[in-house]
């Protein structure tokens, strides 16, 4: 391990760590982490981990295969590479490893001390990133865990690379012990990201009476500390709409929450919720108004209650070794994706037409996606083991999956307005409320029953509930949005009545289709498919991007064209007839040349306002 510019030994380690316990817990079960980084110009993390009270017996020693917050297999293994092994005394084991996944170690002395070497390039919410300008890790991609350690108490000690660099993280300090921390047991410890690296950081309070909270926001990122406090500001004015939905506050652990934000060059767009904190990870920099980086905030908050205490079955306790599947996505992160935007645009910090513009696109996206006719967002929800960031060197079809993050969105947006149609003093946020009193205040975990109880419950109608989840949730049949968007003054009409559609708008590189028409679609009817390579559209010679798009915006609806294309070499042609453009925008009654009424007024302020 390196510290202070030298290297220490395995058995100095394990000599000084005998030392540092206290006598009388030298029995129990505890774990110690310490992490270095000797070589972070490579991406890598030098990590040694400690199991004091070992039992007889080999001890199994792992890397995760799952992380919180993501629903799909990530073999965090894959990644480790130097390991060896010592007990308390320094004297070397022997590791036996018979799968991908984790060792055995034998012949301990009820100490065993593993040491490895951790690669890791990935800057966002799931895996780790080492580089010259930070270490950011969640714990599932960076520590080994041991079985029969669960309940086990936790240490971990960070040596930073260079002076000046800083830690965040949810996990609380050691008194007397610098760069030190702690968890109570490894469900804790996984649930903690960590940002070490020079970043700027901003704190105050929240909370009334007794129950007052700190909130840190940790900004590493390439720009100003004047951007910084303007990001803070908006964080500010955002975050209390949040509060102001649920009632009250989430009980944050030690008294903070944070937000751990990586927005640099090399940080791939992500979010990641955490009991006591969150993890935003992009390469936009911040830019004043901030757009996206809000959003995603908006989002990962909103996890505070809605995931991390409002809680599905089968979170939790977490298994580290499998999947872990809910059918309740298109609650836990669509009804989330469905406030974001619109508590952003309670707090003022985008306008009616931008949140418009975010629900235009889910609702394109999901009326328009053939998946819809083979599942509801129950089924799509247990589908996320094959589709969050899980990745297969086979294609999926087009007809198989459809995220529940937009599906989940537009199913919230179908039922608050119906909500608010046919109980006038009700709202979608009335149902959040209940959940959050019955279920996530109690943090009793819910069933997906209970979701569908609880509407019957604050509506007092257990007919328009069961109807609803047997329509919209069970099964995937959608409202007309029409009727339901002009109670606010609000207007669904074709983005582009007079242009030409035949199945695919975006061509990749060499003029070849990166994706299947879509179903039912005029080139999906021609037999054309995913690989072939456009060679004209009608007489306008088809090259890249460019000439693909010019060549379809010379189509009008109900015209007749011919596509030729090759398919493995052959040279082939087809004879499509363009339909019109699918796509829908949702619009202000006022910008489409309408009148808004003073009901409509209400209704809308009361909505988008409130």
């Amino acid at each position: 391990m390196w510290v202070g510019g030298r290297t220490i030994g395995t058995a100095s380690m394990a000599g000084w760590l005998a030392l540092a316990a206290p006598a009388t817990a030298r029995d129990a079960r505890q774990v110690r982490y310490d992490l270095s980084f000797p070589d972070a110009g490579h991406h890598q993390a030098r990590i040694v981990a400690t199991w004091r009270g070992v039992p007889a017996g080999p001890l199994r020693v792992q890397m995760a295969r799952s992380s919180p917050g993501r629903y799909a297999l990530h073999e965090f293994g894959k990644n480790v590479f130097a390991v060896s092994a010592a007990d308390a005394a320094g004297r070397p084991l022997s590791l036996i490893r018979t799968d991908p996944y984790g060792w055995s170690v034998a012949g301990h002395d009820g100490t065993v001390v593993v040491s490895y070497t951790l690669f890791g390039n990935r800057g966002d919410g799931t895996y780790a990133q080492v580089d010259a300008t930070h270490a950011h890790l969640n714990p599932p991609a960076t520590l080994m865990w041991a079985s029969g350690y669960d309940a086990a108490s936790v240490t971990l000690r960070i040596v930073p690379p260079e002076p000046g660099w800083a830690i965040a993280t949810q996990l609380p300090p050691v008194a007397g012990a610098p760069n030190t921390y702690s968890a109570p047991d490894l469900q804790y410890l996984m649930d903690s990201p960590m940002e070490v690296g020079r970043h700027d950081l901003r704190e105050w309070q929240v909370g009334e009476g007794e129950r007052r909270y700190t909130i840190r926001l940790a900004v590493h990122h390439p720009g100003s500390a004047v951007q910084v406090d303007e990001f803070a500001a908006q964080v500010k004015r955002l975050i209390p709409q949040h509060r102001k939905l649920f009632g009250e506050w989430p009980r944050f652990d030690h008294g903070s929450y944070t937000f751990l934000a990586d927005y640099m060059p090399q940080a791939s767009g992500d979010g990641m919720e955490h009991r006591n904190s969150t993890v935003v990870t992009g390469p936009t920099p911040l830019d004043g108004t901030n757009e996206e980086q809000l959003d995603t905030i908006a989002h990962e908050f909103f996890h505070a209650w809605n995931v991390e205490r409002l809680r599905p079955r089968g979170l939790e306790p977490f298994d580290f070794t499998r999947i872990n599947p809910t059918p309740s996505l298109w609650f836990a992160e669509g009804f989330t994706s469905y406030y974001a935007p619109l508590l952003t645009r309670r707090a003022g910090l985008i306008d009616t037409d931008q949140w418009l513009k975010a629900t235009s696109e889910a609702l394109n996206t999901v009326l328009l996606s053939p998946a819809r006719r083979n599942g509801g967002p129950a089924e799509m929800s247990i589908r996320a083991a094959f589709a969050d960031a899980a990745t297969a060197v086979d294609p999926i079809g087009p007809n198989i999956f459809l995220s529940y993050y937009p599906y989940g969105q537009i199913v919230a947006l179908a039922l608050d307005l119906a909500i608010r149609q046919k109980f006038p003093k009700l709202s979608l946020d009335d149902y959040m409320r209940r959940l959050w009193q019955t279920n996530g205040r109690t943090e009793r975990p819910y069933a997906p029953d209970d979701l569908r109880r609880a509407l019957a419950d604050v509506t007092g109608d257990a007919a328009f509930a069961d109807a609803f989840f047997a329509a919209s949730i069970n099964s995937s049949a959608l409202p007309d949005f029409a009727p339901l968007l002009a109670q606010a003054g609000f207007v669904v009409r074709p983005i582009a009545p007079n242009r030409g559609w035949i199945g695919i708008t975006q061509l990749g590189g060499g003029a070849t289709l990166t994706q299947a028409p879509a179903p039912g679609s005029p080139l999906d009817g021609a037999g054309l498919d995913r690989g072939d390579r456009v060679v004209a559209l009608g007489r306008t010679p088809v090259t890249d991007a460019a000439t693909w798009t010019a060549a379809l915006d010379g189509l009008a609806p109900g015209a007749t064209v011919t596509i030729r294309y090759t398919r493995m070499g052959a040279e082939q042609q087809r004879v499509v007839r363009v339909a019109a453009d699918p796509a829908v925008e949702v619009v202000r009654v006022e910008a489409d040349g309408g009148k808004l009424s003073a009901r409509q007024r209400a209704f809308r302020s009361k909505w988008l306002d409130e």
